[in-house]
């Protein structure tokens, strides 16, 4: 009789048992905050960009018509750069670092547009503001191909044109110090070719 009896009360092992039915409204609750957490990210992102973009534009409209602001910085060949040295030549000025993809993008452009227009008073420089080793910073930009004067950037001189949160950061000043546009992140290789354009066409210092 006893034995009976727990034969009767063992459960078969190796079947799967059947989900608690808390458990299962559990996950469907999860589910549904996931499902209006995406939906409301896919919402909310237009507006988000369209202000990122705004914001973006206000602060290069607040540096138009500014003076560029001086430096003193160390090339990659060890000798010493100031902004004035460039002053009678339209520069493009670009803030980068060795780990920005979208640097790299653009790099092989300014490379070209250095040899266009170079010639008509065009000096590309770029400003390294990343911690990387100055023999990393020498290497990759021997890889790369740059033309142009390569500077060790330091975070005041960041500090002084902005804080140039967001990289590649590129300032277009014209012949006579001042700014006229400055850009955030990856732009159309028309859009910097129209700056460079600009940056050419004004100030009063005759071409060198």
């Amino acid at each position: 009789m006893s034995t009976e009896l727990d034969n009767t009360q063992t459960q078969p092992t190796g079947e799967p048992q059947p989900p608690e039915p808390q458990t299962s409204k559990l996950n469907s609750l999860v589910w549904i905050v996931v499902i209006v957490a995406v939906a409301g990210m896919l919402a909310v992102a237009p507006y988000m960009a369209r202000r990122a973009r705004t914001n973006a534009s206000s602060e290069s409209n607040d540096w138009k018509g500014k003076s560029a602001p001086e430096f003193s910085l160390e090339s990659l060949n060890g000798g010493t750069v100031h902004l004035a040295d460039f002053r009678g030549k339209g520069v493009l000025l670009n803030f980068w670092a060795t780990w920005c993809q979208p640097c790299k993008i653009e790099m092989p452009w300014f490379e070209e547009m250095q040899k266009e227009y170079g010639p008509q008073g065009l000096q590309v420089v770029g400003i390294a503001m990343d911690d990387a080793p100055k023999e990393d910073i020498t290497k990759f930009a021997k890889d790369m191909g740059v033309n142009y004067p390569i500077l060790l950037g330091k975070e005041s001189v960041g500090d002084a044109y902005g804080g140039v949160q967001f990289l590649p950061s590129t300032f277009f000043i014209d012949r006579d110090g001042k700014v006229v546009d400055r850009i955030f992140g990856l732009r159309s290789r028309s859009e910097i070719e129209d700056d460079i354009k600009l940056a050419l066409g004004q100030g009063s210092v005759a071409q060198k």
